[in-house]
């Protein structure tokens, strides 16, 4: 039986392109900015909510949505993104320091950041788990999942 997460996820990926390129569109963009965008994505995430009192919250699934639009690196269950991060980081262009910023930064301040991550780990033909992505993000103001981040990231 799959997470609420990964049905998330399994709705996300299969968008056809003309939707993916609509939420790329909206990349940094809140949810209200457009009726088109939140039309599509009510029709992504209120059937799991509906479902699941477990469904990722609104603006994480927003965040995720958008992410995977802007950068749709392939779902590698049991990859973290940490992991695929820094196995793929070009290290001539400082990814600690970059990795280090992701850390420090609030939900609402991360999603460039994690544009450029996801596009880095695609162009070195890598993916990650974006159900775990989720399920992170979900929990990124608990100190625990930042440090599991770090971790992950350093032990490679």
């Amino acid at each position: 039986m799959s997470t609420a997460a990964e049905q998330f996820i399994d709705a996300l990926t299969g968008l056809k392109a003309g939707d993916l390129g609509r939420l790329r569109a909206l990349a940094g963009q809140p949810l209200d900015a457009s009726v088109d965008a939140f039309d599509l994505f009510a029709g992504l995430w209120w059937p799991l909510r509906q479902r699941s009192a477990r469904a990722p919250r609104r603006t994480v699934a927003w965040l995720v949505a958008k992410l995977y639009a802007f950068a749709p690196v392939p779902h590698a269950p049991g990859v973290s993104f940490a992991t695929a991060f820094s196995r793929s980081a070009s290290w001539n262009e400082r990814p600690d320091a970059r990795f280090d910023s992701i850390l420090r930064a609030s939900l609402d301040q991360i999603e460039p950041l994690l544009q450029h991550a996801l596009l880095e780990i695609g162009r070195a033909g890598r993916g990650c788990d974006w159900a775990a992505l989720t399920d992170d993000l979900s929990a990124w103001e608990i100190a625990e999942t930042r440090q599991k981040w770090a971790d992950q990231y350093l032990n490679r």
